[in-house]
């Protein structure tokens, strides 16, 4: 995503807008103690322009690598989205619509009559129209699965559907919380990445939990700092799923998590 050269860049950038900043504050000190005196406060207000253009150019060209990223990963996981059931509107005439699937090589085929009927009823039980749903017809609870990985998120659903959960997989945060804030009484669980794109898990948490303070969350991740994940833990986050996935330790903690939930609503 970032290259040597704009490693470069955003160092001597840095290092301006330090030295910048520090001018800020030097001329904010002399315009407190000699007021009214020479021209420090049009002096500040030059800096702090300046400030702001500068760390606005940092956030842009940092910013336009990592969206750039995670649209080359966007594209990687649709063409890996095999096996996945769009949601449909019902159409005009009541008949119900077949829904297309896509097979390993690319070719599309008709999803069975079961399947499609399913898929359209599950956009009346609150599964918004055009949601990839892996799984539709499962008999046990919707998770959510954000996971940018399309390898990891193959992985992961996979084994989930294998034992009968419906499963939605979103690949950045904000995609995430759009399917959320449609599908928060479907979904039991959500399993979430420490490192997203754009925005990582810890603020995905806490936008998750502003819009419902009870969501079920368990993170997953490689490496995440200790603090952070203390932290988080103490704001009401489940449980933690060490990566790479197993299948025992990921269904074990799907499950606790589930009947914990459960026995918490008795």
């Amino acid at each position: 995503m970032l290259d040597q050269e704009d490693l470069k860049w955003i160092a001597a950038t840095s290092t301006e807008l330090n030295s910048i900043l520090q001018q800020v504050s030097r001329y904010a000190d002399l315009a407190r103690r000699h007021k009214g005196e020479h021209n420090y406060i049009d002096l500040l207000g030059e800096r702090v322009e300046l400030a702001s253009k500068t760390a606005q150019s940092l956030f842009d060209r940092v910013t336009s690598k990592i969206l750039a990223g995670a649209a080359k990963k966007s594209a990687a996981a649709r063409k890996s989205e095999a096996g996945f059931t769009v949601v449909a509107p019902p159409a005009a005439d009541d008949e119900p619509r077949r829904s297309i699937r896509t097979s390993r090589k690319g070719e599309p085929k008709r999803a069975p009559d079961s399947e499609t009927k399913d898929s359209v009823r599950a956009s009346y039980d609150g599964v918004p129209v055009g949601v990839r749903i892996k799984n539709p017809n499962g008999s046990r609870e919707y998770i959510l699965l954000i996971e940018d990985e399309p390898d990891v998120a193959d992985l992961a659903s996979e084994m989930l559907a294998e034992e009968g959960y419906r499963v939605v997989i979103a690949h950045d945060g904000f995609e995430a919380l759009k399917i959320y804030e449609k599908m928060q009484k479907q979904v039991a669980l959500i399993i979430l990445d420490y490192f997203l794109p754009v925005i990582d898990g810890d603020a995905v948490f806490e936008e998750l939990r502003a819009i419902n303070p009870k969501v079920n969350v368990v993170l997953s991740s490689g490496f995440a700092e200790q603090t952070k994940i203390a932290s988080m833990l103490g704001q009401g986050l489940r449980g933690f799923i060490p990566k790479p996935y197993s299948r025992s330790k990921l269904l074990e903690q799907v499950r606790s998590t589930l009947e914990a939930g459960r026995q918490a609503t008795r």
